[in-house]
């Protein structure tokens, strides 16, 4: 049985706050305050997503209050602290990511971008939903039995003798214990394991001989 992979659609919020072009500065900072998030799409049209609004958009206007000289790396932030309506804050082109993407991939672009969340769009740039970071953690809540069942049905089933090994689960991290005459074999099991998600890490006792997998 081929392991389960979790998208983004699988853990967005599929109700996702945005704004227009239009949205005034203050309307943005009390949207972000009740509903507690540290950004928002900017949409157009029917729901294209042209830009994001975030917190480090909205925190120049602070930064920026007195008038202290700027320097040149810091025109770009200056020049929105100026900014009144969502077009003139945003971040722009958006920083997505698309509904069928992993959750790696979308940790990656997070990672990469130095963003917390990511609107969620179609094919044509459409708005379906926001990721955040919080997001991508739930699959750390997956129970034990069931990370344990994956990792059986999945990984170990294929397994032919004399490669003899079961595993347990305990607060999301994996045991294998038995047999394993190759033990080149092991950094690839190892892998396989890692890779079911909800996996927080994996240890080997083979032939009484603790080796550790990380």
């Amino acid at each position: 049985m081929p392991a389960f992979r979790y998208t983004v659609s699988d853990v967005m919020t599929h109700t996702a706050v945005a704004i227009g072009r239009e949205a005034s500065y203050k309307e943005i900072v009390e949207l972000m305050d009740q509903w507690k998030v540290s950004a928002v799409p900017v949409l157009e049209g029917e729901g294209r997503v042209v830009g994001v609004v975030s917190e480090a958009d909205l925190l120049p206007k602070e930064e920026f209050r007195r008038d202290d000289p700027v320097l040149p790396d810091q025109l770009e932030e200056a020049s929105k602290a100026g900014g009144v309506l969502a077009e003139e804050l945003m971040s722009s082109p958006a920083v997505t990511v698309h509904p069928d993407a992993t959750l790696a991939e979308a940790a990656r672009i997070m990672a990469r971008k130095h963003v917390k969340r990511l609107p969620v769009v179609n094919g044509v740039g459409m708005l379906e939903g926001v990721v955040s970071r919080s997001d991508l953690l739930k699959v750390f809540l997956r129970p034990d039995e069931e990370i344990g069942e994956e990792i059986r049905d999945s990984v170990l089933a294929g397994l032919a003798p004399p490669v003899h090994l079961q595993a347990s689960v305990k607060e999301g991290v994996v045991t294998l214990r038995g047999s394993l005459r190759d033990r080149a074999l092991v950094p690839l099991m190892a892998r396989a394991v890692r890779a079911v998600e909800g996996v927080v890490d994996v240890r080997m006792e083979l032939e009484g001989q603790p080796t550790g997998a990380s």
